[in-house]
């Protein structure tokens, strides 16, 4: 699996969904197998640095294969504790063995029973924080140089750590159906230990945790809850929605946002969900009808290029633009391997293009709200700044009082929010709300 995320490109979420279905595996090795392969992407740099200590001609001459084993043992060696470290070792060593032969196989044994002798080596003192995060975080050197732009000093370890962690299980509600509490009645009837946990922040969103793939859910399929990120669900409430409003979607995907227009509408307003992508369209049809929404029209167009599908002019746009996704990392640990400060430069352009293209399409008093789930200045701060310059007919304004949500515990500094793992327990993103001056 993790083969084809470093060869072909694919996503680990993805890559793993189909190894484990062609697999035998039960629940406990599927558990296992999947967090290893995260555990692999995640801290690819910290694993490369316990294994070359004891590899003094280094490790650039092995095969993709031996690598692979390799990094998958010493994880489970420095970070867990679930098998017996001489039966890691021996596992690791006799798939060597089978793909390259005796004299690898006997180097690996040399190197994995080293590393679960001695451990890891010491990080980089805090005296030097950018190459401790870099070590600790297995961040290349200029994604540590964004995220330290974006956070106070005292807040860089904290955040980056957050960011290689494990993500949680947020669950989004209709709370005309269902409250937390119900639901997490619901949930541990459909299994021992699934409960669901108000959020502080968003009354809509739900920390669940012990449901496992939530597809096997009843209450899922049912529609009383559906998956969506914390600050994803925040950037939602952003747009002040209202019953008998006309809304585009632009860049709707799958629909999160579109479908939760929906509900803060009470199903009222008329939601375009604009897309290029019929498959994405497709999916985000399915989970409206799940939900039993109906408000909303899904539409395949080029934003860039929008002709008469577009039925505007919009009350509101929400613009949750393609972007390096360095807020996902929690869930997407392989972004941060493909990304590049050219793939920001391009990305951005690309923003700057939507943003001329979309803006004209509100009335007059109608609202923008430009999201993106990453931490970088090009795609978050600058765009905004840009824009307002070249375009005085747009103002800057906050987010509407919410009583669904605390927008006092959410940094709103400039009218723009910001959303973090080790703040919030949510995906890192960055939200303006701009309004079409009268």
């Amino acid at each position: 699996m993790v083969r084809r995320v470093d060869g072909e490109g694919a996503y680990v979420s993805l890559a793993l969904d189909g190894e484990l279905e062609r697999s035998r595996l039960g629940p406990e090795d599927r558990a296992l197998a999947t967090e290893i392969a995260y555990g692999v992407v995640r801290h690819r740099t910290r694993l490369g640095r316990a294994l070359a200590v004891h590899a003094p001609r280094g490790l650039d001459r092995l095969s993709p294969a031996v690598r692979i084993a390799l990094e998958a043992a010493a994880y489970q060696l420095l970070f867990l504790d679930r098998v017996p470290a001489y039966a890691v070792v021996d596992d690791a060593v006799g798939a060597i063995r089978r793909v390259a032969g005796p004299r690898v196989a006997g180097f690996a044994n040399h190197v994995l029973r080293a590393v679960a002798s001695a451990g890891e080596p010491a990080a980089p003192d805090r005296s030097d924080m950018p190459a401790r995060l870099a070590a600790i975080c297995s961040m290349p050197a200029w994604l540590v140089d964004q995220l330290t732009d974006s956070l106070a000093e005292d807040e860089w370890e904290e955040g980056a750590v957050a960011l290689t962690a494990q993500a949680p299980l947020w669950g989004r509600i209709d709370r005309s159906r269902i409250d937390p509490a119900e639901l997490a009645r619901v949930l541990a009837g459909e299994r021992a230990g699934a409960s669901a946990e108000e959020s502080r922040l968003c009354a809509d969103a739900v920390r669940i945790t012990r449901i496992g793939n939530p597809d096997s859910s009843r209450s899922f399929k049912d529609g009383l809850w559906t998956v969506q990120d914390l600050g994803a669900q925040v950037v939602a409430r952003m747009v002040g929605a209202r019953p008998g409003q006309r809304i585009l979607d632009a860049c709707a995907g799958v629909g999160g946002k579109s479908t939760h227009l929906a509900q803060i509408t009470g199903d009222r307003a008329t939601i375009d969900a604009a897309d290029q992508s019929a498959r994405k369209l497709e999916l985000l049809t399915g989970t409206a009808r799940r939900l039993g929404l109906s408000s909303i029209r899904p539409i395949e167009v080029d934003l860039l290029q929008p002709g008469p599908e577009l039925d505007g002019p919009y009350d509101a746009i929400l613009l949750d633009a393609p972007c390096s996704g360095l807020g996902v990392l929690r869930r997407h640990p392989e972004l941060k391997w493909r990304s590049s400060p050219a793939q920001v430069a391009e990305l951005a352009a690309l923003q700057r293009r939507l943003l001329a293209a979309l803006w004209p399409r509100l009335r007059p008093g109608g609202v923008l709200v430009y999201s993106v789930c990453t931490f970088t200045d090009a795609e978050g701060p600058a765009q905004i700044h840009d824009l307002l310059a070249a375009h005085h007919e747009l103002e800057h304004v906050p987010p509407e009082p919410d009583p669904a949500v605390d927008w006092g515990a959410i940094e709103t500094g400039g009218h723009q929010v910001r959303t973090w793992p080790h703040r919030h327990d949510a995906d890192a993103f960055f939200a303006a709300r701009l309004r079409r001056r009268s």
